[in-house]
């Protein structure tokens, strides 16, 4: 087995023992928790108040004790890219749910340090007006 590593949202996991075989990525239920945030179940795959069952043909889906997260992914309409040559898979996020989020025009919530090193949050400031400059060098 190689390393495989997983992008998803803002997360990098890097997995020796997971498999990789053509479009499916096998993972453990450890391994699919820490990569995406969803836990594997005997409902399906659930995080927070969400549970999406597993397909009926699921058997092809679980194979000693992992699962196709790929494929999984696939069956809940979020988008998969894999890059075989780097071994990198990316578990993107599904338009539905990107556009609840862009309905609401709430940014999500983050933490930056000021000029003096002092921590500020997003949601400090819920309710008020916030311009927030960004800017690149390249």
């Amino acid at each position: 087995m190689t390393l495989i590593t997983i992008l998803n949202e803002q997360r990098e996991t890097h997995w020796p023992q997971a498999e990789s075989h053509a479009d499916s990525l096998w993972l453990d239920g450890q391994a699919i928790e820490q990569a995406t945030g969803w836990s594997w179940k005997p409902e399906g795959l659930c995080q927070d108040d969400t549970c999406v069952a597993l397909p009926q043909s699921s058997t092809s889906l679980v194979r000693n004790g992992r699962l196709d997260i790929a494929e999984m992914w696939r069956h809940m309409g979020y988008p998969v890219a894999h890059d075989a040559a780097s071994s990198t898979w990316v578990l993107g996020t599904g338009s539905a749910r990107r556009a609840d989020a862009l309905g609401t025009l709430e940014a999500p919530d983050f933490e930056l340090p000021d000029l003096e090193g002092r921590k500020h949050r997003l949601s400090d400031y819920r309710g008020k007006k916030v311009l927030l400059a960004t800017w690149a060098s390249w």
